[in-house]
Parts: structure tokens; sequence; C-alpha cells
């Protein structure tokens, strides 16, 4: 079974400090959503909102279309999954597996099978009989998974329960995350502040700030056309120009530092351009001429630094092709291909 989610007009307070402001939220059921922010942006208060471990100051939490604000955690068709697995050394993985339908009155045999069922779902058919000590982590996350997906829950939740592996497994782990979610439908509300892993498992990303949401919608829209400065900064390297627009007809102009743009902005507004957007072939937004600085290369692209001839102070980042020569010193014109208009200044 799946459910959908309705989240309206969340507050949360810890004394003095506020840390949800305002949160409404729809999930459709199988969907599978990540919150994402900084420490402290409040996506881990809504999860436990969510799951029931807290309750909210004001506003509603509807599963399957219940309110279910003030129900118990053991009452709600959710289950949580903890960074830490918090699996029981003493008990094999079949019992850990089968630990939450033994609670629920699941005879031996049946939870048994249950829990072997989970086991394979996850790539461990054989190793019900072994102990938690005898895994490596990225084994203890899956039978952490298992345990989770063997209550059958309407809405798994997980927080950050990637966050201790190591960048190899962790990709390897948000690559099977995704295809076992899609395997069994339940709908996934995932806790990261990895914006890579967000973009690597999300169908919908929810971009948290301050204890509200600053940005949410399909990876692409979040990483290309963000619809805040600070959703545009949160999701990986930009470059942020403050400018004027006249907000005049016929495409307008916008006076910026590196001098006035074709653009048809309107007041104070930010250009906002992704580093591999920027290059040297002539493309839609010329930039001017930018003398490079330094540069790294990083195997799929050369991360480098320009200082335009316009604004010597300013720094441009641009990832040039893999089989490109940058030389500092070298001083060429750049253009953007793609980019953002957002209001206000940085």
């Amino acid at each position: 079974m799946t459910a959908g989610v309705e989240l309206r007009d969340l507050r949360m307070t810890f004394g003095s400090f506020t840390a949800l402001d305002g949160v409404s939220l729809d999930i459709a059921a199988g969907e599978f959503v990540v919150l994402l922010g900084p420490s402290g942006c409040g996506k881990t208060t809504l999860l436990s909102i969510l799951g029931g471990f807290l309750t909210p100051a004001s506003g509603s939490v509807h599963i399957g279309g219940q309110d279910m604000t003030r129900v118990a955690p053991k009452d709600r068709p959710t289950t949580t999954m903890f960074q830490d697995y918090a699996l029981f050394p003493h008990m094999t993985l079949l019992d850990n597996v089968g630990f939450g339908l033994r609670m629920r009155g699941m005879g031996r045999r049946a939870r048994w099978g249950k829990a072997q069922e989970m086991l394979e779902l996850v790539g461990l058919p054989d190793a019900g009989g072994r102990y938690p000590h005898e895994l490596s982590g990225g084994q203890r996350q899956r039978v952490a998974l298992a345990r989770a997906l063997a209550v059958d829950p309407q809405v798994l939740l997980l927080d950050e329960p990637l966050g201790a592996l190591d960048l190899k497994l962790r990709r390897q782990m948000q690559d099977e995350l995704k295809t076992i979610q899609r395997r069994v439908g339940t709908t996934f509300v995932h806790v990261t502040h990895d914006q890579e892993e967000a973009m690597a498992i999300a169908d919908t990303i929810v971009v948290m700030n301050a204890g509200r949401i600053s940005d949410q919608g399909p990876p692409r829209a979040v990483y290309l056309t963000p619809r805040s400065l600070f959703s545009a900064a949160f999701m990986g390297e930009i470059n942020l120009i403050p400018g004027t627009g006249d907000g005049g007809g016929g495409g307008g102009t916008f006076r910026t530092p590196l001098g006035t743009l074709p653009l048809p902005a309107s007041g104070a507004q930010t250009l906002c351009i992704r580093p591999e957007a920027i290059g040297t072939q002539p493309a839609a937004l010329p930039l001017g001429p930018a003398r490079l600085v330094d540069s790294a290369f990083f195997g799929t692209h050369h991360r480098c630094h320009f200082a335009p001839l316009a604004a010597p102070d300013l720094r441009l980042i641009a990832h040039l092709p893999q089989g490109a020569e940058p030389q500092p010193g070298m001083e060429t014109p750049l253009f953007a291909h793609t980019h953002t208009l957002l209001e206000g200044h940085p």
C-alpha cells in the first residue's frame, strides 16, 4: 500500500527559535520526495512531525486522507529509518527484519517468510542467519531498509540514511534505493543536506531554508530554473551577478558590473548562471572578454576562474570541456547559453 501526504500550514517553535514557519506541502502517493537544506532549516523537524515524534504548534498532517496530526507514531501508517540503522546486535538478520512484524503479533514462520522476502528485495538473500557485526556499512543499511519495508508502511521516512557511508558506497546505495522504491511503490520522504544525493534519487526536491520552503520541483527544474536566490546558491555552484533592469520593451537592458546586457529585466535582479553554462563559443548571452586567473582539471571538465576585463575584481566560474587547454593569463570572450533572472540581490 501507499498513500499521499498533505501538510498544511505547519508551525513549530523551540523556545524563541522558529523551526517551521507555515509549511504546506502535497506529496503524491508513490512519490519519492527529498527534503533538502542546511542544518537548522527545518527538514528534520518536518520529518519528525510527519512520523508523529513531534506535535506541531499549529497546522495539520493528513496521510491517505486521514488526519494524523495528533496520532502516535505506532498508530500511523509510517515507518522511520534512521541514520544509525539501530539494528539489534544480538539478533540474526531475519529476526531484525521481522522485529516489527513480531510486535504486531505475526507468528514466527510467517514473519520469517516476510523477512526473507525483504532480504531478497535488498540483495541479501543468503544472509538471514548472520548478525549485524558481520556486515559492512552498506549491508547494514540494506537490512535497516528491509526492516522498515517489512511492515508495509504507506509512507517510509528516511532521516539521512546514507550519511555515514563513503562516497563510492553512497552513490551505489542511491541507485539501489531508487530502484527499490520504484519496485515497491511506497511513498518515500527522504531528508538530506547533500545536493548530489537529492538530484540522484528524487522525483521532487523540496529546498528548505529558515523553516520555510524556498523551492520545490523536479531536480532539473530546481537546478536549472530555481525560484529563489537561496535555492540557486544552495544547489551547487553558480555565478550570481547583481544588476538593474530598465523594464523597457524590445528585450530591455540590464546594467551589471560586466556592462549592459540585453535582458528583459526590471528593477533590482540577479543574473544566475551555472558554471557549465559558460563557455568560449558564441551563445545566446555574451558576457564580454575575460582573463583566465587559474584552472583545475576535474576529469570530466576544467574548473576555471575568469576575471572579466570590464570588472577585474569579479570572478566567474566556468566549466570548460575536458579537451580544452586553458592557460592562466589567456584572454577570451565568454558566453552563456542558459541563465535565470531572479528578483533581488544576494
